[in-house]
């Protein structure tokens, strides 16, 4: 049987080895992943609806952490847990709402449009003029790529994205406030594990998952979803905010829009317009910027992405 000790010291070998690689790779090779699985998703979320897919990412992403990190609460402070409640509360409905936009407008144009969040949380309390020009850089990107979609179907996309791009700003306050208070990682187990609680009577209230269900090469589809929308990239992410600097981080995200654009092109077949190209460049620029510039800047745990 093994120890509670020998779970511990296990857990604390997986972040002693991540911590060995640079930080700036894992940030790259979170976003990469997290985009590729936004595109299997993108896929199996015409078939399955949204809410089945990111439920899928969610109950199978909480199962892969805790195989790695039993979730032990015991001696651990109220604020603790009712940090990792507020996590799970953001990341279900973060997860949820991007889904349901990805399921109506392109890969890419979901995360420039998402990229709100985070960029509002780096420039607030900063009153440098020229934080107000990468604002009004990411207002015109966001507003190129939404302004021509607010018809029928988009602008409900529209609208899920944007509720996800608060989400994001949410979870990045939270988030960090877990990842201070949990140094050995168990907390985002607890709040995926509180996330899963939530998702799953939604999705079985709303969705018909019975097709889902019966379809092994779908419920595969849905564990390697999870491993590279979820456990790839947050654990990268943690392990290297412990080393990088805010502005760094905020530049590397940046490269988020563009990369889901190119994943959106190759792997979905997603041809985006100049004008749509020339919004997610804005977007990209405006987040480095404002990161680069900002005086106080939020360190916390990226992409859970949003997508």
């Amino acid at each position: 049987m093994t120890s509670p000790d020998a779970s511990g010291a296990g857990a604390v070998g997986v972040h002693g080895r991540l911590d060995a690689v640079p930080p700036e790779l894992l940030i790259l090779v979170g976003t990469l992943s997290v985009q590729c699985g936004g595109g299997l998703a993108s896929n199996m979320i015409r078939e399955y609806g949204p809410l089945p897919v990111v439920t899928m990412r969610i109950l199978f992403g909480a199962a892969m952490l805790l195989a790695f990190q039993r979730a032990r609460v015991r001696g651990t402070s109220r604020s603790a847990l009712l940090s990792c409640l507020a996590l799970g509360i953001i990341l279900a409905a973060m997860n949820s709402l991007f889904y349901v936009g990805l399921s109506r407008i392109p890969l890419g144009v979901a995360v420039t449009i998402e990229f709100w969040g985070p960029l509002t949380v780096a420039v607030i309390g900063s009153r440098r003029l020229l934080d107000l020009v990468w604002v009004g850089m990411a207002a015109a990107g966001i507003y190129i790529l939404a302004g021509g979609r607010l018809e029928a179907d988009d602008l409900v996309g529209v609208a899920a994205v944007f509720g996800a791009g608060f989400c994001w700003a949410l979870y990045i306050g939270i988030g960090g406030r877990v990842a201070r208070e949990w140094p050995d990682g168990r907390g985002l187990t607890l709040a995926m594990l509180v996330a899963s609680a939530l998702i799953l009577p939604v999705t079985l209230g709303l969705s018909d998952v019975r097709p889902l269900v019966v379809a092994p090469l779908a419920l595969a589809g849905g564990v390697v979803i999870a491993l590279f929308s979820s456990v790839i990239p947050y654990s990268a992410e943690i392990a290297a905010l412990r080393r990088l600097p805010a502005a760094t981080f905020g530049v590397l995200m940046s490269l988020e829009p563009a990369i889901a654009a190119a994943v959106g092109f190759v792997l979905l077949g997603q041809v985006l317009a100049t004008s749509d190209l020339v919004a997610i460049a804005f977007v990209a620029l405006a987040s480095a910027g404002a990161s680069i510039s900002a005086r106080r800047l939020v360190t916390a745990p990226g992409e859970l992405e949003s997508a």
